[in-house]
């Protein structure tokens, strides 16, 4: 186990001098500003954002972060979701389950089963990465 630790630390070494040797760190840097700059002008252009605050403010309530965790992690029905402690009764999860729905962060690809619409899988992981530890 020594050795193989060992060696993992001397290719990690090996591949950052190669990168600071070639100036990797300063394109990465570059890049990131670039990308950064672009973002913000994307932001500026857009005129209102009022039009998602709904779907933001879905995800203002811990009990449906928690339902939208639980559905990641398979728990796809109520009948599961009520197993969960803190979730409330099937009608409240009923509610929060309608909510999160309207506003796209989920839909039943079957009856009675929820899931993340691919389109909103990395929304979220963007929203809930960027929040992490604030």
């Amino acid at each position: 186990m020594d050795n193989r630790l060992t060696e993992l630390e001397r290719r990690i070494a090996a591949l950052e001098s190669a990168a600071d040797a070639r100036g990797g760190a300063r394109r990465r840097t570059a890049a990131g500003q670039a990308e950064a700059t672009r973002a913000l002008s994307e932001l500026r252009a857009w005129r209102d954002w009022s039009d998602v605050a709904p779907a933001l403010a879905a995800l203002g309530n811990p009990v449906r972060l928690t339902l939208l965790r639980e559905i990641v992690r398979g728990r796809a029905t109520v009948s599961a979701l009520s197993q969960v402690d803190g979730l409330g009764t099937s009608g409240q999860i009923y509610h929060h389950l309608r909510q999160l729905t309207a506003e796209g962060w989920l839909h039943t690809p079957t009856r009675g089963t929820f899931a993340i619409p691919s389109h909103r899988v990395t929304a979220l992981q963007t929203i809930l990465s960027a929040l992490e530890g604030s």
